[in-house]
């Protein structure tokens, strides 16, 4: 019971830690200004936006025609990149009333799919003030767009984490657990206001122009698997102004119906997360075991054998740790009685990451749509 008691210490300071000074993560706004307190800018700048796409035939109705309808007050365009579909994801982007469809070339050695077709886009789209990245299973609210613009007034990268499918059974329990973990990696506050903390939301990301060209362009992380954080990581090192929060008006229409979707989703980047290192594999599975799984061990073995130093550790720690996923869980309109579950998620996550580290030491690793990297 000593070395449990010590354990459930070691977890609760973790988790006042986290609580009280990690920037916030659990909370679902940053404190920044509300968009709606933002003024107009003098001139509304020309955004083209971004649309990488590969065999997406099925969920552009749902979302294509949310981006050409957006109400925008400056020039906006699109361009939707067909990154080697077998679907008829250009016909189908046409038939929807997309002007500037364009088929990616080959694809150069080193270079991973999806940020090939991004620089693939920039290439069509000309010289834009904003690039808008943004994935082909997002949809928009109408006036979005412009509530974005007014957002970057003061920044060179404004990025949204869409609102993600939770329709199902395992969305609701993995989805919100998804955005709470990467939030407490990427504490969206720090991402604001620091330089050491950059980040991005992959599925909507507006990027001046400019700024990206003088940090060296989406060639600079040719080879990135995870190109949103790779992006916040290029510009901040440039010195680049960045902003991101959840938002309610991006929208991933993308369905996780099975266990085995959401599986596939997390193992095809999260061993390149830890840039494929066993040595922080390691470091990641023991931490989340001691920060997730100790807590509730230590509360309910403490209370058994009646040793109260792992009892009221444990418990105190499962607490905090209850309390700050409970906001992300309001966020999704889903009870707070869940949030005790969250340790048993965490073991799943970790589950995960190991099973991504199994798939890239079989040659498996990154693989989406049938495609590695």
């Amino acid at each position: 019971m000593l070395i449990l008691g010590v354990l459930a210490l070691a977890s609760l300071a973790a988790w006042l830690y986290l609580a009280a000074a990690h920037g916030g993560f659990w909370r679902t706004r940053t404190g920044l200004p509300d968009d709606a307190g933002l003024a107009d800018p003098p001139a509304w700048p020309h955004v083209t936006a971004v649309i990488p796409a590969r065999d997406e035939a099925d969920v552009l109705p749902a979302t294509l025609p949310t981006v050409l309808a957006q109400r925008y007050p400056g020039r906006f365009d699109a361009v939707l990149v067909d990154d080697a579909s077998t679907d008829g994801t250009a016909e189908a982007a046409a038939a929807l009333g997309a002007s500037r469809v364009v088929r990616a070339r080959e694809r150069p050695d080193g270079w991973a799919g999806k940020v090939w077709a991004m620089s693939e886009g920039v290439r069509a789209a000309g010289e834009p003030d904003f690039y808008l990245f943004t994935d082909a299973d997002i949809g928009y609210a109408p006036g979005a767009l412009a509530r974005l613009v007014r957002a970057a007034h003061d920044r060179d990268l404004v990025s949204r984490m869409a609102t993600l499918n939770t329709a199902t059974g395992w969305e609701r329990w993995i989805v919100p657990a998804f955005v709470y973990f990467f939030a407490q990696l990427y504490p969206f506050r720090r991402v604001a206001r620091g330089r050491r903390t950059a980040a991005a939301a992959g599925g909507c990301m507006l990027v001046r122009r400019e700024t990206l060209e003088a940090a060296g362009g989406l060639a600079a992380i040719h080879d990135a698997l995870i190109d949103d954080v790779a992006l916040g990581r290029l510009l901040k090192r440039a010195g680049a102004r960045c902003r991101l929060d959840l938002d309610r008006d991006v929208i991933s229409r993308r369905p996780y119906p099975h266990l085995r979707d959401l599986w596939a989703m997390i193992t095809r980047s999260a061993y390149h997360q830890l840039r494929y290192s066993p040595v922080l594999l390691l470091g990641t599975v023991l931490g989340l075991l001691l920060i997730y799984a100790v807590p509730p061990v230590a509360a309910v073995a403490g209370l058994a054998a009646l040793s109260a130093l792992p009892a009221a550790a444990g418990f105190l720690a499962w607490a905090l740790m209850t309390a700050t996923y409970i906001p992300i869980l309001r966020f999704y309109g889903l009870s707070p009685f869940r949030a005790p579950a969250l340790p048993v998620i965490a073991l799943m996550y970790a589950a995960m990451t190991v099973d991504s580290a199994r798939l890239h030491a079989k040659g498996r690793g990154g693989a989406w749509k049938g495609r590695v990297r």
